[in-house]
């Protein structure tokens, strides 16, 4: 089977990265018509949202998310993708960031800025952001109708 046949997930679940950047595992996002290459078969996401009425129907949010996507296979358009027991959580990327929540009771309105604080594709201490923050690479922005889980 090939890669393009395959059943596949796409990552956007940590909000420190635009949709299909992130993964699957070490790899590095490159190009941004490469839909292919930035999809796996295992998914693993966790979110902690902390919400704050501020007035009316908008609240504050803060959060933390953290996961990756890895595909069953080592696939060689996909170096580093493949999920290994003794090495996947080594490749959790994790992000943290705040949002706006427009609360109209029957659907929500998000804006979050999500900020990079341990990207799995980078080596040695550029793999923690805090002291190599860019603000072209490592901040991303979403719109999103409900909540992120």
């Amino acid at each position: 089977m090939t890669q393009s046949h395959r059943m596949s997930v796409s990552y956007n679940g940590v909000r420190g990265w635009s949709v299909r950047t992130l993964g699957p595992g070490t790899l590095a996002y490159r190009d941004h018509n490469d839909f292919v290459r930035q999809s796996g078969d295992i998914k693993l996401n966790t979110s902690v949202e902390y919400r704050s009425k501020l007035f009316l129907r908008m609240e504050l949010a803060a959060f933390i998310d953290a996961g990756n996507i890895w595909t069953i296979k080592d696939y060689q358009s996909q170096p580093g993708g493949y999920f290994r027991i003794d090495e996947f959580y080594k490749q959790i990327a994790t992000a943290y960031g705040l949002g706006l929540r427009f609360d109209f009771t029957y659907f929500l309105i998000r804006l979050d800025m999500g900020v990079k604080a341990f990207d799995p594709s980078r080596t040695g201490d550029e793999c923690w952001r805090f002291n190599h923050i860019n603000w072209n690479d490592d901040f991303a922005f979403h719109f999103a109708i409900g909540y992120p889980f």
